[in-house]
Protein backbone atom coordinates (compact mmCIF):
# COMPACT_ATOMS: atom_id res chain seq x y z
CA UNK A 1 0.00 0.00 0.00
CA UNK A 2 1.10 3.65 -0.55
CA UNK A 3 1.98 5.49 2.91
CA UNK A 4 -0.16 8.09 3.25
CA UNK A 5 0.28 12.10 4.22
CA UNK A 6 0.11 11.67 8.41
CA UNK A 7 1.87 8.10 8.67
CA UNK A 8 5.00 9.72 10.41
CA UNK A 9 2.37 11.43 12.69
CA UNK A 10 0.67 8.04 13.81
CA UNK A 11 4.17 6.27 13.99
CA UNK A 12 5.32 9.45 16.33
CA UNK A 13 2.26 8.36 18.33
CA UNK A 14 3.12 4.88 18.90
CA UNK A 15 6.65 5.95 19.70
CA UNK A 16 5.28 8.19 22.23
CA UNK A 17 2.69 5.09 23.47
CA UNK A 18 5.59 2.87 23.88
CA UNK A 19 7.49 5.52 26.41
CA UNK A 20 4.56 5.08 28.54
CA UNK A 21 5.41 1.10 28.69
CA UNK A 22 8.90 1.56 29.35
CA UNK A 23 8.46 4.13 31.75
CA UNK A 24 6.10 1.75 33.34
CA UNK A 25 9.17 -0.99 33.11
CA UNK A 26 11.17 1.26 34.66
CA UNK A 27 9.32 1.87 37.79
CA UNK A 28 8.79 -1.90 38.16
CA UNK A 29 12.42 -2.17 38.39
CA UNK A 30 13.07 0.75 40.76
CA UNK A 31 10.11 -0.97 43.05
CA UNK A 32 12.13 -4.30 42.87
CA UNK A 33 15.23 -2.83 43.70
CA UNK A 34 13.65 -0.86 46.90
CA UNK A 35 12.08 -4.36 47.80
CA UNK A 36 14.72 -6.37 47.72
CA UNK A 37 18.52 -6.79 48.50
CA UNK A 38 19.63 -6.36 44.52
CA UNK A 39 21.80 -3.49 43.59
CA UNK A 40 22.76 -2.24 40.10
CA UNK A 41 26.60 -0.73 39.87
CA UNK A 42 26.68 2.83 39.28
CA UNK A 43 28.94 2.72 36.27
CA UNK A 44 26.85 0.67 34.10
CA UNK A 45 24.26 2.75 34.91
CA UNK A 46 26.07 5.62 33.67
CA UNK A 47 27.13 4.27 30.19
CA UNK A 48 23.83 2.75 29.61
CA UNK A 49 21.86 5.77 30.55
CA UNK A 50 23.83 8.48 29.22
CA UNK A 51 23.93 6.41 25.48
CA UNK A 52 19.80 6.32 25.55
CA UNK A 53 19.60 9.79 26.92
CA UNK A 54 21.97 11.01 24.16
CA UNK A 55 20.25 9.34 21.38
CA UNK A 56 16.45 9.80 22.79
CA UNK A 57 17.48 13.40 23.15
CA UNK A 58 18.73 14.10 19.89
CA UNK A 59 15.66 12.15 17.89
CA UNK A 60 13.38 14.66 20.14
CA UNK A 61 15.45 17.93 19.33
CA UNK A 62 15.26 16.70 15.56
CA UNK A 63 11.11 15.95 15.95
CA UNK A 64 10.90 19.54 17.11
CA UNK A 65 13.08 21.40 15.24
CA UNK A 66 11.90 22.73 11.80
CA UNK A 67 15.19 23.34 9.91
CA UNK A 68 16.22 19.63 10.88
CA UNK A 69 13.48 17.41 10.61
CA UNK A 70 13.81 14.08 9.44
CA UNK A 71 11.75 11.30 10.20
CA UNK A 72 14.57 8.57 9.57
CA UNK A 73 16.67 10.20 12.09
CA UNK A 74 13.99 11.18 14.53
CA UNK A 75 13.24 7.02 14.65
CA UNK A 76 16.50 5.52 13.91
CA UNK A 77 18.10 7.26 17.08
CA UNK A 78 14.57 7.14 19.24
CA UNK A 79 13.91 3.69 18.36
CA UNK A 80 17.23 2.31 19.29
CA UNK A 81 17.30 4.24 22.19
CA UNK A 82 14.08 2.45 23.34
CA UNK A 83 15.31 -0.92 22.28
CA UNK A 84 18.92 -0.58 24.49
CA UNK A 85 16.68 1.15 27.43
CA UNK A 86 14.65 -2.24 27.57
CA UNK A 87 17.20 -4.86 27.29
CA UNK A 88 18.69 -2.65 29.85
CA UNK A 89 15.31 -2.52 32.67
CA UNK A 90 14.45 -5.96 31.96
CA UNK A 91 17.73 -7.84 32.19
CA UNK A 92 18.08 -7.37 36.05
CA UNK A 93 14.68 -8.13 36.65
CA UNK A 94 15.22 -11.86 34.76
CA UNK A 95 17.73 -11.91 38.02
CA UNK A 96 14.60 -10.58 40.34
CA UNK A 97 12.73 -13.03 39.07
CA UNK A 98 15.57 -15.87 39.67
CA UNK A 99 15.58 -15.32 42.74
CA UNK A 100 11.93 -16.11 43.32
CA UNK A 101 13.45 -19.38 44.82
CA UNK A 102 10.08 -21.76 42.87
CA UNK A 103 11.40 -25.15 42.55
CA UNK A 104 13.72 -26.03 39.28
CA UNK A 105 11.62 -27.60 36.57
CA UNK A 106 14.08 -29.19 34.55
CA UNK A 107 12.93 -32.58 34.91
CA UNK A 108 9.48 -31.40 33.55
CA UNK A 109 10.90 -30.20 31.18
CA UNK A 110 13.66 -33.09 30.13
CA UNK A 111 10.20 -35.11 30.08
CA UNK A 112 7.86 -32.76 28.06
CA UNK A 113 10.62 -33.04 24.76
CA UNK A 114 10.86 -36.57 25.74
CA UNK A 115 7.30 -37.24 25.56
CA UNK A 116 7.20 -35.38 22.35
CA UNK A 117 9.69 -37.85 20.73
CA UNK A 118 12.39 -34.91 20.43
CA UNK A 119 16.36 -36.67 21.21
CA UNK A 120 18.22 -33.24 22.47
CA UNK A 121 21.10 -35.70 23.24
CA UNK A 122 21.17 -36.82 19.23
CA UNK A 123 21.04 -33.31 18.59
CA UNK A 124 23.88 -31.88 20.39
CA UNK A 125 25.80 -35.00 18.81
CA UNK A 126 24.88 -33.88 15.61
CA UNK A 127 25.76 -30.67 15.56
CA UNK A 128 28.95 -31.62 17.49
CA UNK A 129 30.44 -34.14 14.99
CA UNK A 130 30.26 -30.97 12.26
CA UNK A 131 32.82 -28.88 13.21
CA UNK A 132 31.34 -26.20 10.28
CA UNK A 133 27.58 -26.78 11.07
CA UNK A 134 28.81 -25.83 14.79
CA UNK A 135 30.49 -22.93 13.97
CA UNK A 136 27.92 -21.30 12.47
CA UNK A 137 25.65 -22.19 14.57
CA UNK A 138 27.55 -20.98 17.46
CA UNK A 139 27.78 -17.32 15.60
CA UNK A 140 24.48 -17.56 14.78
CA UNK A 141 23.33 -17.75 18.44
CA UNK A 142 25.36 -14.14 19.01
CA UNK A 143 23.68 -12.65 17.09
CA UNK A 144 20.71 -11.93 19.57
CA UNK A 145 22.41 -9.02 20.11
CA UNK A 146 22.68 -6.58 16.62
CA UNK A 147 19.58 -6.67 15.38
CA UNK A 148 18.43 -4.22 17.90
CA UNK A 149 20.91 -1.96 16.25
CA UNK A 150 20.59 -2.73 12.90
CA UNK A 151 16.35 -3.35 12.87
CA UNK A 152 15.96 0.44 13.12
CA UNK A 153 17.99 1.29 10.60
CA UNK A 154 16.91 -0.69 7.89
CA UNK A 155 13.06 -0.25 9.16
CA UNK A 156 13.74 3.55 9.08
CA UNK A 157 15.84 3.19 5.76
CA UNK A 158 12.79 1.50 3.68
CA UNK A 159 10.46 4.39 5.46
CA UNK A 160 8.70 1.29 7.63
CA UNK A 161 8.24 3.42 10.88
CA UNK A 162 5.27 1.35 12.30
CA UNK A 163 6.64 -1.43 11.87
CA UNK A 164 9.51 -0.38 13.67
CA UNK A 165 7.61 0.80 16.60
CA UNK A 166 5.47 -2.56 16.63
CA UNK A 167 8.63 -4.70 16.38
CA UNK A 168 9.66 -1.93 20.13
CA UNK A 169 6.79 -2.84 21.82
CA UNK A 170 6.41 -6.87 20.81
CA UNK A 171 10.40 -6.73 21.85
CA UNK A 172 9.02 -5.27 24.95
CA UNK A 173 5.85 -7.48 25.61
CA UNK A 174 7.91 -10.42 25.01
CA UNK A 175 10.58 -9.76 27.41
CA UNK A 176 8.34 -9.05 30.19
CA UNK A 177 6.39 -12.12 29.17
CA UNK A 178 9.57 -14.39 29.64
CA UNK A 179 10.84 -12.81 32.57
CA UNK A 180 7.20 -13.26 34.11
CA UNK A 181 7.21 -16.93 33.41
CA UNK A 182 10.97 -17.44 34.44
CA UNK A 183 10.20 -16.67 37.64
CA UNK A 184 7.46 -19.33 38.16
CA UNK A 185 8.95 -22.33 35.63
CA UNK A 186 13.00 -21.77 36.62
CA UNK A 187 15.69 -24.27 35.26
CA UNK A 188 19.50 -24.26 34.83
CA UNK A 189 19.61 -26.26 31.56
CA UNK A 190 19.23 -29.43 29.90
CA UNK A 191 23.73 -29.99 30.30
CA UNK A 192 23.30 -30.38 33.96
CA UNK A 193 19.93 -32.00 33.83
CA UNK A 194 21.46 -34.92 32.02
CA UNK A 195 24.98 -34.82 33.84
CA UNK A 196 27.11 -33.42 30.34
CA UNK A 197 29.91 -31.32 30.85
CA UNK A 198 30.02 -28.97 27.64
CA UNK A 199 33.60 -29.23 27.79
CA UNK A 200 33.75 -32.69 26.39
CA UNK A 201 31.77 -30.86 23.15
CA UNK A 202 34.22 -29.58 21.71
CA UNK A 203 33.10 -28.04 18.37
CA UNK A 204 30.48 -26.36 21.17
CA UNK A 205 30.72 -22.73 21.76
CA UNK A 206 28.69 -23.36 25.81
CA UNK A 207 29.88 -20.14 27.13
CA UNK A 208 26.17 -18.62 27.44
CA UNK A 209 25.08 -21.81 29.03
CA UNK A 210 27.89 -21.65 31.19
CA UNK A 211 27.05 -17.99 31.93
CA UNK A 212 23.76 -19.07 32.97
CA UNK A 213 24.97 -21.57 35.44
CA UNK A 214 27.28 -19.51 37.05
CA UNK A 215 24.79 -16.62 37.76
CA UNK A 216 21.50 -18.40 38.45
CA UNK A 217 22.53 -20.74 41.53
CA UNK A 218 23.96 -18.05 43.21
CA UNK A 219 21.02 -15.86 42.07
CA UNK A 220 18.97 -18.41 43.72
CA UNK A 221 20.78 -18.95 46.96
CA UNK A 222 20.86 -15.20 48.35
CA UNK A 223 24.67 -14.17 47.26
CA UNK A 224 24.66 -12.81 43.97
CA UNK A 225 23.02 -9.45 44.55
CA UNK A 226 25.15 -6.90 43.01
CA UNK A 227 24.30 -7.00 39.21
CA UNK A 228 26.72 -4.68 36.68
CA UNK A 229 24.40 -3.89 33.51
CA UNK A 230 27.62 -4.33 30.74
CA UNK A 231 27.91 -7.96 32.09
CA UNK A 232 24.92 -9.64 32.71
CA UNK A 233 23.98 -12.77 31.75
CA UNK A 234 20.97 -14.33 29.95
CA UNK A 235 19.20 -16.54 33.37
CA UNK A 236 16.03 -17.25 31.27
CA UNK A 237 15.63 -21.19 30.39
CA UNK A 238 11.82 -21.03 29.73
CA UNK A 239 10.59 -19.61 27.78
CA UNK A 240 13.98 -19.06 25.43
CA UNK A 241 14.15 -15.61 24.56
CA UNK A 242 16.65 -16.43 21.87
CA UNK A 243 13.76 -18.78 19.96
CA UNK A 244 11.51 -15.26 20.77
CA UNK A 245 14.08 -13.66 19.20
CA UNK A 246 14.60 -15.20 15.94
CA UNK A 247 10.82 -14.62 15.09
CA UNK A 248 10.59 -11.12 16.27
CA UNK A 249 13.53 -10.01 14.27
CA UNK A 250 12.52 -12.14 11.32
CA UNK A 251 9.35 -10.76 11.39
CA UNK A 252 10.46 -7.16 12.40
CA UNK A 253 12.85 -7.46 8.97
CA UNK A 254 9.98 -9.45 6.64
CA UNK A 255 8.18 -6.13 4.70
CA UNK A 256 11.88 -4.94 3.62
CA UNK A 257 12.36 -7.73 0.69
CA UNK A 258 16.25 -7.05 0.51
CA UNK A 259 16.62 -7.99 4.18
CA UNK A 260 14.56 -11.33 4.30
CA UNK A 261 17.62 -13.52 2.99
CA UNK A 262 19.77 -12.29 5.74
CA UNK A 263 17.07 -12.34 8.75
CA UNK A 264 16.06 -16.22 7.55
CA UNK A 265 19.42 -17.29 6.92
CA UNK A 266 20.88 -15.61 10.77
CA UNK A 267 17.63 -16.04 13.12
CA UNK A 268 17.77 -19.42 11.33
CA UNK A 269 20.87 -20.03 12.40
CA UNK A 270 20.15 -18.35 15.91
CA UNK A 271 16.81 -20.40 16.66
CA UNK A 272 18.84 -24.20 15.71
CA UNK A 273 21.70 -23.02 17.88
CA UNK A 274 19.61 -22.36 21.02
CA UNK A 275 19.60 -25.93 22.18
CA UNK A 276 23.21 -26.53 22.00
CA UNK A 277 25.10 -23.08 22.76
CA UNK A 278 22.08 -22.31 25.17
CA UNK A 279 21.53 -25.71 27.00
CA UNK A 280 17.83 -24.83 26.16
CA UNK A 281 15.00 -27.87 26.47
CA UNK A 282 13.36 -28.24 22.49
CA UNK A 283 10.15 -26.81 24.62
CA UNK A 284 12.16 -23.77 25.76
CA UNK A 285 12.10 -22.93 22.03
CA UNK A 286 8.49 -23.90 21.80
CA UNK A 287 7.37 -21.50 24.27
CA UNK A 288 9.49 -18.50 23.42
CA UNK A 289 7.95 -18.94 19.74
CA UNK A 290 4.94 -18.94 21.03
CA UNK A 291 5.52 -15.75 23.01
CA UNK A 292 7.07 -14.26 20.18
CA UNK A 293 3.55 -14.93 18.04
CA UNK A 294 1.55 -13.40 21.01
CA UNK A 295 3.87 -10.51 21.33
CA UNK A 296 3.68 -9.87 17.46
CA UNK A 297 -0.38 -9.98 17.92
CA UNK A 298 -0.28 -7.58 20.49
CA UNK A 299 2.24 -4.83 18.69
CA UNK A 300 -0.18 -5.59 15.52
CA UNK A 301 -3.16 -4.94 17.03
CA UNK A 302 -2.32 -1.52 18.63
CA UNK A 303 -0.62 -0.41 15.16
CA UNK A 304 -4.05 -1.40 13.82
CA UNK A 305 -5.77 1.24 16.52
CA UNK A 306 -3.62 3.94 16.05
CA UNK A 307 -3.58 3.60 12.15
CA UNK A 308 -7.44 4.15 11.93
CA UNK A 309 -6.49 8.00 14.27
CA UNK A 310 -6.55 10.93 11.84
CA UNK A 311 -4.12 13.53 12.40
CA UNK A 312 -4.62 16.93 14.01
CA UNK A 313 -4.77 19.65 11.98
CA UNK A 314 -1.54 21.91 11.74
CA UNK A 315 0.46 18.62 13.49
CA UNK A 316 3.95 18.89 11.70
CA UNK A 317 5.28 15.54 12.34
CA UNK A 318 4.25 14.18 8.54
CA UNK A 319 6.25 12.97 5.96
CA UNK A 320 5.20 15.78 3.58
CA UNK A 321 6.14 18.88 6.08
CA UNK A 322 9.09 16.94 7.11
CA UNK A 323 12.19 19.13 7.17
CA UNK A 324 14.38 16.99 4.92
CA UNK A 325 12.08 16.57 2.40
CA UNK A 326 13.89 13.11 0.83
CA UNK A 327 11.09 11.07 1.37
CA UNK A 328 9.17 9.78 -2.16
CA UNK A 329 5.75 11.16 -2.87
CA UNK A 330 4.65 7.49 -2.54
CA UNK A 331 6.32 4.31 -1.55
CA UNK A 332 4.80 0.59 -2.48
CA UNK A 333 5.12 -1.95 0.45
CA UNK A 334 4.26 -5.43 0.66
CA UNK A 335 1.40 -6.20 3.15
CA UNK A 336 2.58 -7.95 6.45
Amino acid sequence: MAIKQGDVWRAWRFYQLNWILIALMGAVLAASLALTSFRIGLPGLIVTFGFVAIYAGFAHANARSDARRDPQVMFVLGSTAQVVLITALMTPLTYVAGAAGFPLQDANLLAIDRALGLDWRGYLDFVNDRPLLAACLSYGYTMIRWPIFAIPVVLAAAWRFQRLQEFTLAFAVALIVTTAVSALVPAIGVFQQIGLDPADFVNIDPRAYLDQQRDLGPVRAGTLRDLDLLSLAGIVTFPSFHACSAVLYAWALWPVWWARPVAVLANGAMLASTPVDGGHYFIDLIAGIAVAAMAIMAARALGQRIGKQQMPQGEPLTAAESGSGRRPQAVNQTST
